[in-house]
């Protein structure tokens, strides 16, 4: 017999209520903080909790520090809101490399040649925004941000299960070393990413994946210092054939991996991201395997890139990411699905709660000019179809895989996020499901806190 197939009997037990709030986010990842930050300052008592020891998920503890594609190709910046606030506040105390407003939309050669080894920064010939950032300061910053808002932390506690009442969720489990504990609470809003909230609801879902896609690949990023990032650009622009004998060369030691170095807010520190396709992120062994296996890779790279890159002489390794990259999971499947279909057509929705720009990667093979230039995204595609009392804020929002794999990025959570805060404390303060708050007073209010809905009429 498989063991795996055996099952035990676990005695039945009360759990201690540990607290009782408005509003419960669980996950502090780009897509929880904000939902978190945006209900409090919108007058919910709020409680946050997060797994790790620190917040920002993928932007921090996964090393992936770029605020990517928040701009269209006509230079007018389509996310803002939490985002922007995040690249403010690391401006502040110079912790973030970003394009300038007036040179986004830019084409002329001399600013795209300023711009365009920062991957991502120079998309179809014109300037985008994208902001690299240092990410241990952002830690700092979005601890300031929770605590200014008054909401209530809790770091290393892991959200296992969501409290049911009929079709009603009521509040969340979560486990730490105070161990099993109960919150209850008027709205919870999932912000973990693969959607463990809503999965353990009962909430319907998809997580079929392409292997061809982005979203169906995942990561350990690590960062090396003591290299010049300049020098090696000059390397790779200058010499394309040799430099790609190389990159093939490393590709034969680590299994045909694609590697990527990209660049930091410092020449001297440079972070690889890196792509392992065929993989499930909600799967405890392959999650395992990514950790192990690309902890092999990295001193491999390390070796090579030291004795054949030029930048890379006295490089070494700085840190490896405390968390590990996902780039797709679980996929609500809510109350409205966001599809292939609002890609290449940008129907404006009543109630759109965010405007994306078109990104890289399209999901179909359609030239970027067949697309309309902005995506507008429901408020319905963070409510699940038949449970109440519950909000998805992050990748796992309502959409198939090409609409997901094209807008799970970083900004894209945080606008989600912030909706979601914002929805939520209306409900409660109004006494009133999610899915019946005016969605007209959520976007005003957005709007207010510095989210374009160009085109959306309210």
């Amino acid at each position: 017999m498989n063991p795996k197939s055996k099952t035990i009997e676990e005695a039945a037990r009360e759990t201690s209520v540990f607290e009782e709030a408005d509003v419960i986010v669980v996950g502090g990842g780009p897509g929880g903080h904000s939902a978190a930050v945006s209900a409090a300052r919108n007058g919910a008592k709020t409680v946050l909790v997060e797994r790790y020891g620190h917040l920002g998920g993928m932007a921090t503890g996964g090393l992936v520090i770029q605020l990517l594609m928040m701009s269209d190709a006509c230079g007018e910046q389509l996310i803002a809101g939490l985002s922007q606030e995040w690249i403010d506040r690391l401006d502040k105390v110079g912790q973030v490399l970003y394009p300038k407003k007036e040179e986004l939309g830019a084409t002329d050669k001399e600013t795209v040649d300023r711009w365009k080894d920062y991957i991502f920064g120079v998309v179809g010939g014109s300037v985008h925004l994208q902001a690299t950032f240092e990410p241990e300061w952002l830690k700092c910053i979005l601890n300031d941000m929770v605590e200014e808002a008054g909401v209530k932390l809790l770091l290393h506690s892991l959200g296992t299960e969501a409290i049911m009442e009929g079709n009603q969720v009521k509040g969340v489990i979560f486990e730490s070393k105070s161990g099993r504990k109960a919150l209850l609470g008027k709205v919870v809003i999932d912000g973990t990413g693969d959607g463990d909230v809503m999965a353990s609801a009962g909430v319907e879902y998809d997580n079929q994946m392409d292997p061809k896609l982005r979203a169906s690949n995942m990561a350990q990023v690590w960062r090396f210092g003591g290299c010049d990032f300049r020098k090696y650009c000059e390397f790779r622009n200058s010499n394309p054939e040799k430099f790609q004998q190389l990159v093939n060369e490393l590709k034969g030691k680590i299994d045909g991996m694609r590697l990527v170095p990209l660049v930091t807010t410092r020449n001297d520190i440079v972070w690889f991201n890196n792509w392992v396709p065929h993989l499930d992120a909600c799967n405890v062994e392959h999650l395992t395997y990514v950790e192990v296996t690309l902890r092999k890779y990295l001193r491999t790279a390390y070796e090579f890139y030291k004795a054949n890159f030029p930048g890379f002489e006295n490089c070494y390794i700085y840190d490896t990411a405390s968390q590990i990259g996902t780039r797709g999971g679980r996929r609500m499947m809510g109350k409205y699905v966001l599809s292939i279909d609002d890609l290449l057509h940008g129907k404006v929705h009543e109630d759109s709660i965010a405007v994306f720009p078109q990104t890289v990667g399209s999901p179909v093979n359609r030239h970027p000019a067949e697309y309309e230039n902005r995506v507008y995204i429901p408020y319905r595609c963070l409510l699940p179809k038949d449970k109440d009392g519950l909000l998805v804020a992050c990748r796992a929002f309502s959409s198939d895989l090409a609409a997901n794999n094209a807008f799970n990025w970083i900004p894209h959570a945080i606008a989600f996020g912030e909706a979601a805060g914002v929805a939520a404390a209306f409900a409660v303060r109004d006494g009133i499901r999610v899915r019946d708050v005016n969605i007209k007073e959520v976007q005003k209010q957005l709007v207010k806190q510095g989210v374009p809905l160009p085109g959306v009429v309210f």
